[in-house]
């Protein structure tokens, strides 16, 4: 999903699955595919040893809940910024369900130049979701940009592009949202 040509199929599809056509949705994962898979890869590679969710199966069951009857994509962005928080809330049911079964693990949380990093635990995801629906009652755009670093993981030029906000902008509002995230996380602790 690089070129524009990608982007303009891609919206086309997009357009044509909200509205009810089941094989535009078909036809849509092969352009999205290796893009989803990437962005699963690196949330899963973020994540405790031994995980249970594999990339393809976090990729699978995000894909499902985009393409929902109703579900309806404005371009590429639009489905880029949806899929990171598909996959989101597939990782944070799956901490929570793990959650149910076990408890005492510590809340650690890297939060460095180059993005979230939780570590080992299943607490400190489901603390990151928290305070990052804490940010979004403050700034729902600095929680949406967060959303796509981290979950989506895209970089600060795929997050403006998705954004439509200029580097230098997703740049200070990373900076931002990281400082209002460590806070509140130093709070937890």
């Amino acid at each position: 999903m690089d070129g524009p040509e990608d982007r303009a199929a891609t919206t086309r599809l997009l357009r044509r699955a909200s509205e009810g056509d089941d094989l535009a949705a078909e036809e849509l994962l092969p352009l999205v595919y290796d893009e989803l898979r990437r962005i699963a890869g690196n949330l899963i590679g973020r994540e405790r040893a031994g995980h249970t969710l594999q990339a393809t199966a976090l990729l699978n069951e995000a894909y499902v809940r985009l393409v929902e009857p109703g579900a309806s994509f404005a371009d590429r962005s639009h489905f880029l910024r949806v899929a990171a928080r598909a996959m989101r809330n597939v990782l944070v049911d799956h901490a929570r369900a793990r959650a149910a079964k076990k408890r005492g693990e510590g809340k650690r949380v890297d939060l460095d130049a180059e993005g979230l990093a939780v570590q080992d635990n299943v607490d400190g995801l489901l603390a990151v979701d928290e305070t990052l629906g804490q940010l979004a009652a403050v700034d729902a755009q600095l929680a949406q940009l967060v959303e796509l670093r981290f979950f989506g993981g895209l970089d600060n030029a795929a997050t403006a592009e998705a954004l439509g906000m200029s580097l230098r902008s997703v740049e200070r509002g990373w900076r931002t949202a990281r400082a209002f995230l460590q806070r509140e996380m130093e709070k937890r602790e």
